[in-house]
């Protein structure tokens, strides 16, 4: 079953919910903070009465909304991405074995150096492209997509003995740090790691909205796209590496955060339909606000504790995603 509105109005649902998600959630949290107050400790000075107010704005919670927002669209366009590759709305980055890569990499470093995340999350960025570059240098020598969805299922299964392995061979604290690695947060967000991978995983994203005539073409078949004057080799190239160097240094910099890839863009292509041009910016959208409100009930639900964002995903999107195949099935 699917449900069909207007894109405009789609659109401008979107970017009002999501408006409002950032709002709430910035004033949300284990500080609450008045929404009267939110203009005058942006805009205004600071005085002694809203100091921690304005400390945990500026400095905790600002950054980490932003970021939610960066991560889930740069999740949700990659999954689109690989949705159009392989012409399976079950398909989303992991795949390619860009996320398995990415734990690898970390699990590496955290095992075998003193860890932290300078040390992690570049050594989860260079797992990731080693992973799919592994995978699509293996998968092209097969005609079609499915080379590369086989040599990503290999990698990802040699990744994860991999990962068995360091846990095998680590410490007490190691595990610890391997364990809320693998569950996913946005606590180690702030104003660097924004400032680095914002503009990068945005412009990246934008992007691959500018590829939509492709991906509309990929929706046709293999043979259609190229007689559409499309090289399929060069688009499996590109849209790959695209994803990775999204997905990449977000895995590096939150760990492990499922479904979001794969719940968000077949939600919108229920709701939209198939035509990418709509439907990339509809899932960027989507996207942040679905990784926002999922970072804010991570911060909201067990105050002042927080829930790995990973669990959080995984409990709402796993059965969501259930329900909409179930009902797909009975009126399909």
């Amino acid at each position: 079953m699917s449900w069909r509105v207007s894109a405009p109005l789609a659109l401008s649902m979107l970017g009002a919910a999501l408006l409002l998600a950032i709002v709430a959630a910035t004033a949300s949290g284990a500080v609450a903070i008045p929404l009267r107050e939110l203009p005058s400790l942006l805009w205004g000075a600071p005085t002694p009465e809203n100091a921690l107010w304005r400390n945990v704005l500026i400095d905790i919670r600002l950054p980490r909304v932003l970021f939610a927002l960066v991560t889930g669209a740069g999740l949700a366009i990659s999954g689109a991405a690989m949705q159009a590759l392989f012409r399976n709305p079950l398909a989303e980055p992991g795949l390619m074995g860009i996320s398995a890569g990415g734990a690898v990499g970390a699990v590496a470093a955290i095992v075998l150096t003193s860890g932290g995340f300078w040390v992690t999350a570049p050594a989860a960025f260079a797992g990731s492209l080693a992973a799919t570059f592994c995978a699509y240098a293996v998968g092209r020598r097969v005609p079609g997509v499915a080379g590369l969805l086989l040599a990503g299922v290999a990698i990802t299964a040699m990744s994860f003995s991999l990962i068995g392995l360091f846990t095998f061979v680590a410490t007490d604290a190691q595990l610890r740090d391997l364990t809320f690695w693998n569950m996913g947060s946005l606590g180690g967000a702030n104003w660097t790691v924004l400032a680095f991978l914002g503009p990068w995983v945005l412009l990246i994203s934008g992007w691959l909205i500018t590829q939509w005539r492709v991906m509309n073409a990929l929706l046709l078949g293999e043979r259609e796209a190229q007689h559409l004057g499309y090289s399929l080799k060069r688009v499996r190239a590109r849209l790959v590496l695209a994803s990775a160097l999204i997905v990449g240094p977000l895995v590096a910099a939150t760990g492990t955060i499922v479904f979001v890839g794969l719940v968000v863009p077949h939600l919108v292509r229920m709701t939209l339909g198939a035509n990418h041009r709509l439907l990339l910016p509809a899932t960027v959208i989507a996207g942040a606000l679905a990784l926002i409100l999922a970072d804010w009930l991570a911060r909201t639900a067990v105050v002042p504790a927080e829930l790995p964002i990973g669990l959080v995903t995984g409990l709402v999107g796993g059965p969501f995603f259930l329900w909409l195949l179930s009902r797909g099935r009975r009126t399909g």
